[in-house]
C-alpha cells in the first residue's frame, strides 16, 4: 500500500497517453472486467483527499491522537473513526486497492495542496526550535535550512511555511531559547478580579461622553413609549392564539379558564369576559374567528362569552346568525350555559369549549368564602 502512496505523491502532472483501443471483439469482455473498478466512485464519507491527508499525517507523526486533534478533514470524524480508516488502510486489501486508485485519480494540485497542510513532525520542530527568538530570520534563513536538511524535512516543506511556522513556535514559547515564567510562588494567585480590585478608580479619569449620554436618554425615552404602549394594549392580549398540531401542549396552564377548539386553531380564554368575531380594521375583537376558517357569514361581533362569580361559563349571542350550543339555536340577544364539551358552532365553524376545572374549582371555592353563610 505504501508503494502505492509513494507512487501518488510523486505522480508526474503530465497527462498519461490514452490506451489503444480495443478490438471489436473484446469490448463486451472488457467493459465487463472494468465494472468492480468503480466502486472507487464512492468510498464513503472518506474521500480521496481525506486517505491522503491520513497518511501524510501518521508519516509525519506516528500518533493517532495527534492525527486527530490537528488535521481538517472533510468531516468531523471521531478518534476511532480515525483508527479504523488507518487499520482498514493497513490490512485490508480491498479498501486498501480502492483508497490508492482513488487517490492515483486526483488532480496534482489537489495532491500539492494536500501535502502542504502536512503536520509538522518532531524532527521538524527540533530544527526549527534552534532558530533563536530574539533574531530576525529572513526567508534565506529557512531555505538555507531546507538545504542542509533536506532528510529531515517533509518534500513539500517551502520556506514560507517554515517561517510561518516557526512564527507560532515563538508564539507559544516553543523555542530552545524561550522559558516560559513560572507561576508566583504561595497559596494566593494573582487573577483578573485580584487584578481589577487593584486599581485606585479615584485615580481613573471620569471623560464624560455627550453624545452617548444623548443616545442613552433618547433610547430610555423610546422604551417608555414603548411600555405606555403596551400598557394600552393590554386588553388584547386577554385571548392567546394557538395553531394546533401533533405534538400541541396542554390546552391548560395556571393562567387559562378555558379553551375553544377549534380544528386549525385553539383559543385559550384568559380574562373572565371575551368577545368573539370577525376582526376588521375599524373592529377589534378578542378571539378572530376567521382564524379557523371562512368568516364572512358571522358578524363583526358575534357574541361574549362571560364567567360568572359562581364559576359558571354563559355565551351571549350579539349577532345576526343564531350560535348553537350542543345543537340548540341561540338566538340573537339570548345567552345560554356552557358546560365542559360543549360544541359551540357559528356560520360552520365548530368549537369544542373546554373549562379547566380545576382553576374554577379554585374560583367556586373563594366565592363561597366571600358569601355570608
Amino acid at each position: 500500500m505504501f508503494k502505492d502512496y509513494v507512487e501518488v505523491s510523486k505522480a508526474p502532472s503530465t497527462p498519461v497517453p490514452p490506451s489503444p483501443a480495443p478490438t471489436p471483439g473484446l469490448t463486451k469482455r472488457v467493459k465487463k472486467s472494468k465494472q468492480p473498478l468503480q466502486v472507487t466512485k464512492d468510498l464513503g464519507r472518506w474521500k480521496p483527499a481525506d486517505d491522503l491527508l491520513l497518511i501524510n499525517a501518521v508519516l509525519q507523526t506516528n500518533d493517532l491522537t495527534s492525527v486527530h486533534l490537528g488535521v481538517k478533514f472533510s468531516c468531523r470524524f471521531t478518534l476511532r473513526e480515525v483508527q479504523e480508516r488507518w487499520y482498514a488502510l493497513l490490512y485490508d486489501p480491498v479498501i486498501s486497492k480502492l483508497a490508492c486508485q482513488a487517490m492515483r485519480q486526483l488532480h496534482p494540485e489537489a495532491i500539492a495542496a494536500i501535502q502542504s497542510k502536512a503536520l509538522f513532525s518532531k524532527a521538524e520542530e527540533q530544527l526549527l526550535s534552534k532558530v533563536g527568538s530574539t533574531s530576525q530570520p529572513t526567508l534565506e534563513t529557512f531555505q538555507d535550512l531546507l538545504h542542509r536538511h533536506p532528510d529531515a524535512f517533509y518534500l513539500a516543506r517551502t520556506a514560507k511555511a517554515l517561517q510561518a511556522h516557526w512564527q507560532l513556535m515563538k508564539q507559544y514559547y516553543l523555542l530552545e531559547d524561550q522559558t516560559v515564567q513560572p507561576l508566583p510562588k504561595g497559596d494566593q494567585v494573582l487573577n483578573f478580579s485580584d487584578a481589577e480590585d487593584l486599581i485606585d478608580d479615584s485615580k481613573l479619569k471620569d471623560m464624560r461622553d455627550e453624545v452617548l449620554e444623548h443616545e442613552l436618554t433618547v433610547a430610555d425615552r423610546r422604551q417608555k413609549r414603548e411600555i405606555r404602549q403596551l400598557e394600552q394594549e393590554l386588553h388584547k392580549w386577554q385571548v392567546l392564539v394557538d395553531s394546533i398540531t401533533g405534538m400541541s401542549s396542554p390546552d391548560f396552564d395556571n393562567q387559562t379558564l378555558a379553551v375553544l377548539r377549534g380544528r386549525m386553531v385553539r383559543y385559550l380564554m384568559r380574562s373572565r369576559e371575551i368577545t368573539l368575531g370577525r376582526a376588521t380594521k375599524d373592529n377589534q375583537i378578542d378571539v378572530d374567528l376567521s382564524l379557523e376558517g371562512p368568516a364572512w357569514k358571522i358578524s363583526r361581533k358575534q357574541g361574549v362569552i362571560k364567567l360568572k362569580n359562581n364559576g359558571d361559563f354563559f355565551i351571549a349571542n350579539e349577532g345576526r346568525r343564531p350560535i348553537y350550543i350542543d345543537g340548540r339555536p341561540v338566538l340573537c340577544g339570548s345567552k345560554w350555559r356552557l358546560s365542559n364539551n360543549s360544541v359551540v358552532e357559528i356560520a360552520s365553524l365548530r368549537f369544542v369549549f373546554l373549562i379547566n376545572q380545576d382553576l374554577i374549582a379554585l374560583i367556586r371555592a373563594e366565592a363561597a368564602k366571600i358569601t355570608p353563610q
